[in-house]
């Protein structure tokens, strides 16, 4: 890409494992209501499932369908070309046998015109990272409590 100044926001993955394969879909509204409303853009959606022998296999989402359940038709075609075997090989080693997990690439559009600002003024993103919410929820009950 020649233009380094290009409205992107940042660009953040989960992987999130069903143990035992179970997936209530609850989520998924909240993720196309997300979209919906230019929160975010995704790059790729794929899923992957845990053999009992240890092998990961990557699962086609309109293969999810099968039992009428879910309707994830909306995510069908989001694919970047991002995601390689290699990191369905990643992401299987996070996996427990017999489960199964969805790995969602996105962008964070509400971020793009922040960060295009940042880049065009000469910084650098030199770290990032993520809080996991028990830690911040304990660090909210030590302060209450002292």
């Amino acid at each position: 890409m020649s233009d380094d100044f290009v409205e992107m926001g940042p660009i953040d993955y989960l992987v999130v494992e069903f143990p035992g394969n179970r997936m209530t879909g609850e989520g998924f509204p909240i993720l196309v209501d997300l979209v919906d409303r230019g929160l975010i853009r995704i790059l790729d959606l794929m899923f992957v499932r845990k053999e009992e022998d240890g092998s990961v296999v990557g699962l086609e989402i309109a293969d999810l369908t099968g039992d009428g359940t879910l309707d994830l038709a909306t995510f069908e075609g989001a694919s970047s070309g991002l995601l390689g075997q290699d990191d369905i090989d990643e992401a299987g080693t996070a996996l427990e046998p017999g489960s199964s997990a969805g790995i969602l690439v996105y962008e964070n559009l509400w971020a793009a015109p922040f960060a295009t600002a940042l880049r065009r003024g000469g910084a650098q993103l030199v770290a990032s990272g993520r809080i996991p919410v028990p830690a911040v929820l304990a660090a909210l009950d030590a302060t209450d409590a002292g």
